[in-house]
């Protein structure tokens, strides 16, 4: 809970009374590897602050196959915000690849968090700000650079993921087989 704080007082002025509210409205959790926070088809009634671990959000499609939208480590939310802001069943599936450690909350008592204490809204402001940059940058990168050159920039900003996410979990976020997955690594050693 402490990272998250520190991150918000990083962002804006904090009161005493508006840091006390956020304990009121948050549940620290610790969770294993391999549980399933969300489900695809559920009511998503729960958003996540990653304080430590590694959770994924993915999507299967018609014929089964796994679509990874996100890995969200360290400092990073995760939840299916489709399903939270146009009130629908989830499309994703969030899981825990590592035992991990979250902050939960309820996605309402956020929103009504800034009629509250108006200051969260800047900081609430620049979190989706930087989602929708990291998103649309993702949705670049897969549309301009080689698989390769996505795998060197997962790297970049996953530097430990491989420890623990299987491959095809890598594959499917990199929109490529883990034949060409395992490919472009040996082609890498050899650089």
């Amino acid at each position: 809970m402490q990272s998250l704080i520190h991150k918000i007082k990083k962002a804006i002025i904090l009161s005493d009374e508006a840091e006390k509210h956020v304990y009121s409205i948050a549940k620290e959790k610790l969770i294993s590897k391999g549980k399933k926070l969300i489900h695809q088809g559920q009511v998503v009634n729960k958003t996540y602050f990653v304080t430590d671990g590694c959770l994924r959000s993915f999507r299967l499609d018609k014929n089964g196959k796994e679509h990874t939208l996100q890995f969200a480590i360290k400092d990073w939310w995760i939840s299916d915000f489709i399903a939270i802001y146009n009130n629908e069943l989830a499309s994703l599936t969030v899981e825990c690849l590592k035992d991990s450690e979250v902050v939960e909350f309820n996605p309402k008592d956020l929103n009504e968090i800034h009629s509250l204490f108006p200051e969260f809204e800047p900081f609430q402001r620049m979190n989706l700000e930087r989602h929708v940059v990291s998103l649309h940058k993702r949705i670049l990168n897969q549309l301009e650079l080689t698989a390769s050159e996505r795998y060197d920039l997962f790297l970049e900003q996953y530097p430990d993921i491989e420890q623990y996410t299987p491959n095809y979990h890598i594959a499917s976020y990199l929109g490529i087989t883990q034949q060409s997955l395992s490919r472009i690594r040996i082609e890498n050693t050899k650089k």
